[in-house]
């Protein structure tokens, strides 16, 4: 009897997309349902997904780099993130600024235990993962405190606030794929992204604009230009977002960060458009718009 293992099953083609599209509408169905539930009942309620999403990407990352030898602390990343979350929404930016600093030196002190091999190396990268994950990730919460933290207000400022940020970075992303899928030839950056192509950019922007115009004028009684802004900041700003966690994962050597969201890879593979724009998004709405 033959000893030669059987050939393994070729990996499934999902086309020009990349992604297995029945899994991933319904992990998004899934996901954006529950989104809503805590928005539409007990705003406050959203902070608890916040929290456990920034919980989340910090252990992805943290397994992703590991492959190069940079070993984060998850424990006290993990605490920092959502100590960061919670003073945002209580307390807001100033608040927000205070608990990163001490954060960021907490884990620098963490790593101490350690001794010296490695220590710049892993307090660099564990710095990095805390402005990149929990700081941006607090900024949902300093728009969603835009209408009161008591989170009884079921449809307040903060919350029509949170449903724009959500739907124009959802339009980006349907957009750049729809386009992109249809009529993508020329791409954006090849040895980057190969699939993100200029069409679907363009697509992007159609899609968001589109979007984000109505959205402010009509959900946030703002004036059209100011929709027609954060429609073109988030689309460049999403792309960014997109382009940063592809390099990231080319130097990492991995497809994704993780196999959590079925059709879509790893929480940090859907969360790097909505941590890019974020930010920005806040800032308009905050000076422009409340």
């Amino acid at each position: 009897m033959s000893n030669v293992p059987p050939p393994a099953a070729p990996a499934k083609d999902h086309g020009r997309a990349g992604r297995n599209l029945p899994a991933a509408i319904g992990s998004a169905v899934v996901l954006l349902g529950a989104v809503a539930l805590s928005l539409a009942f007990y705003k406050t309620a959203f902070m608890v997904i916040v929290a456990i999403a920034v919980a989340v990407a910090v252990w992805e990352l943290r397994r992703g780099l590991l492959a190069h030898d940079i070993d984060l602390p998850e424990q006290p990343l993990i605490a920092g993130g959502v100590v960061m979350v919670v003073v945002a929404y209580f307390w807001g930016a100033p608040a927000l600024v205070t608990a990163t600093a001490v954060s960021a030196l907490v884990i620098m002190l963490w790593l101490l235990r350690r001794g010296v091999e490695g220590y710049v190396k892993n307090a660099t990268a564990s710095v990095f993962t805390l402005i990149y994950v929990p700081f941006l990730g607090s900024f949902v919460a300093l728009l969603l405190a835009e209408g009161g933290a008591t989170g009884f207000d079921r449809f307040d400022e903060g919350v029509k606030g949170i449903l724009v940020f959500i739907l124009v970075t959802i339009m980006s992303d349907i957009g750049g794929y729809v386009a992109g899928v249809l009529f993508g030839k020329h791409p954006m950056a090849p040895v980057i992204s190969p699939k993100k192509s200029w069409e679907g950019f363009a697509g992007s922007i159609v899609f968001t604009v589109a979007a984000a115009i109505p959205l402010v004028v009509y959900l946030l009684d703002g004036r059209w230009w100011v929709g027609a802004c954060l429609g073109l900041i988030a689309v460049v700003m999403a792309t960014l977002g997109d382009l940063c966690e592809s390099v990231m994962k080319r130097d990492l050597a991995i497809k994704d960060m993780s196999q959590i969201i079925p059709g879509h890879g790893g929480l940090m593979d859907r969360l790097d458009s909505l941590l890019a724009t974020i930010a920005p998004i806040w800032l308009l709405l905050h000076y422009l718009v409340f």
